[in-house]
């Protein structure tokens, strides 16, 4: 399994140290070029390669990370996004009307025809994501939510390998809506963060 992520902010560069942590490699783009990103990138870890926005996606697994008005410029960089899953780690204060009533993510996901979409990775702020997800004796939580169960797993199986403890929402109309901003008001789930197992 292949992985990117797409956007090299704040979220995207927090990600980027959560694969590092593990070793896992990762390719990470944005419009900026490679080489503009390539020292960030080695400075996070040697699993992280800075590469072009088209090399990028040939990944299997592309998690988005772009301010919410670029999704549709990355969903056009492929004429099809059959075979692909995208993780939406978006987070938008657009009011809901602009959305055609629609979660954010149910929004984005029209733009990415043919992809396994799941919304994950979204709700944690980048201070939080960019470290380790082992905390006082528990894991940070993951909410994942999407339209399509299948693809569900294997988005739960990554945030395990990252250290987190990935809890599914359901759909993105229904659980997805608990981490989603809506109108200008978060989610009820989108601060809590930290899962412990019982003693």
């Amino acid at each position: 399994m292949s992985y990117a992520i797409v956007g090299f902010g704040a979220i995207g560069q927090a990600l980027a140290r959560a694969f590092a942590r593990k070793n896992i490699d990762v390719t990470v783009a944005s419009r900026r070029p490679p080489e503009a990103l390539a020292p960030q990138a080695r400075a996070i870890g040697t699993t992280v390669v800075a590469k072009s926005l088209r090399d990028a996606l040939e990944a299997d697994t592309i998690i988005l990370a772009v301010p919410f008005g670029e999704h549709r410029e990355v969903a056009k960089a492929l004429p099809s996004w059959k075979g692909k899953t995208v993780i939406d780690a978006m987070n938008t204060l657009v009011p809901l009307e602009e959305l055609d009533g629609l979660p954010s993510s149910a929004f984005v996901a029209k733009a990415f025809t043919g992809a396994k979409f799941v919304k994950g990775f979204n709700h944690l702020i980048a201070a939080t994501l960019a470290t380790d997800p082992i905390v006082e004796g528990g894991h940070r939580v993951v909410f994942l939510s999407s339209d399509d169960e299948d693809a569900t797993a294997p988005v739960a199986a990554l945030a395990k390998q990252l250290g987190f403890a990935p809890v599914s929402l359901g759909k993105l109309n229904e659980g997805g809506a608990l981490v989603h901003a809506r109108g200008r008001i978060w989610g009820q789930l989108i601060f809590k963060d930290l899962f412990k197992k019982e003693q």
